[in-house]
């Protein structure tokens, strides 16, 4: 099996410059919804985009710098700042640590990396693969990434974060030993279930030649994976596309064995390892060579958990790299069907409840 981390990332994804991409167009006959309008904290940075500046800038004002990604339209971008940041301990922490500089993952800006090259907004998130928003990039003194949100993380989480960039804590431990104390989980109960998951004992070895795979990465008394499983697979559409996947679900704790499609044999806790996985629920999706092709590592709803496996199953991640473009084509195609497409929608609400 080909380990080849894809970070589609930061934080959190929605469909890409929602207002004037996939929000329909003269052909669209079905509704659009869940776009929202975010106005951003007028404490953040005013940045030129020269982040060999901003990284030197912060460091002398004994801070760090932390870059935020995000678009139009953007649902979870819009919690982050109205759900984890209007919380006045995560904004002070926020403020007293971080110089948080801003940028639209589809802006014209003219940014200059850390090695001196000149890019456009655009060009440099393409360069980092970022796939979703909000993410987040935190940087050292040195200027070295030391830690990326791939997705929006509840505010409990999103804190337990900050704290560990801010008390540079990777000196000392890494990002998911830390996490597994700051935010504990208890070890009683079940895991959730689900008829497309695989029985055990787990083989991947013999898996179903030319059909992807993935694995469900979570953990006991997980409130966010009763919620995946509870508010978003209960969604039957969604169900269906991940039928198409042999799916194994692992504690990621636990040290239950697993053989993989290489025929190697390891436990998930070693597994998760490898893979970096950080917390529960990750889900991480291979293509049928090995690849894996997109993860997504924090709180999604119905329309983009159904899209991560859509993305991989229909083969699209082949002829369109950028997953957001991926989603907007795809609700574009929706609405010209006559269906309505809701970004923010949880499978026990109906179509626009959500904005």
């Amino acid at each position: 099996m080909k380990i080849t981390k894809y970070f589609v990332s930061v934080v959190l994804f929605s469909v890409i410059s929602l207002s004037s991409h996939a929000a329909g167009g003269p052909d669209a006959k079905g509704k659009f919804y869940g776009a929202m309008k975010t106005e951003y904290p007028s404490w953040f940075k005013e940045s030129f985009l020269d982040f060999n500046e901003d990284v030197a800038e912060a460091s002398k004002a004994g801070k760090r710098l932390m870059l935020l990604f995000h678009q139009d339209g953007c649902p979870y971008c819009n919690v982050l700042v109205e759900r984890n940041l209007a919380q006045k301990d995560i904004e002070q922490l926020v403020r007293k640590n971080f110089d948080v500089v801003a940028m639209n993952m589809w802006g014209d800006r003219e940014v200059v990396s850390l090695a001196g090259k000149t890019y456009t907004e655009k060009t440099f998130a393409a360069a980092l693969k970022v796939q979703f928003t909000p993410t987040i990039l935190f940087f050292n003194e040195q200027g070295k990434v030391i830690l990326r949100l791939n997705g929006y993380l509840p505010p409990d989480r999103f804190k337990a974060s900050l704290e560990y960039v801010a008390g540079k804590n990777e000196k000392s431990t890494s990002y998911r030993e830390y996490m597994a104390k700051a935010v504990p989980v208890s070890s009683s109960g079940e895991l959730n279930q689900q008829a497309f998951f695989k029985a055990a004992p787990y083989d991947l070895s013999k898996k179903t030649e030319g059909k992807p795979y993935a694995f469900f990465f979570e953990q006991k008394d997980c409130p966010n994976c009763n919620t995946l499983h509870s508010r978003v697979l209960i969604d039957k559409e969604t169900r269906d596309v991940i039928s198409k996947f042999d799916v194994v679900q692992l504690d990621m704790w636990s040290d239950t064995s697993i053989k993989l499609p290489s025929g190697k044999t390891m436990t998930a806790r070693e597994l998760a390892k490898q893979l970096d996985i950080k917390y529960a629920p990750t889900i991480v999706v291979f293509a049928p060579d090995g690849e894996e092709v997109i993860r997504s590592e924090a709180f999604f709803k119905v329309f983009h958990t159904q899209g991560i496996f859509d993305y991989v199953s229909s083969g699209s991640y082949k002829t369109e790299p950028s997953f957001q473009r991926y989603l907007a084509d795809r609700a574009k195609a929706y609405q010209k069907e006559g269906r309505d497409v809701d970004i923010w929608r949880l499978a026990d609400e109906p179509a626009g409840a959500g904005g």
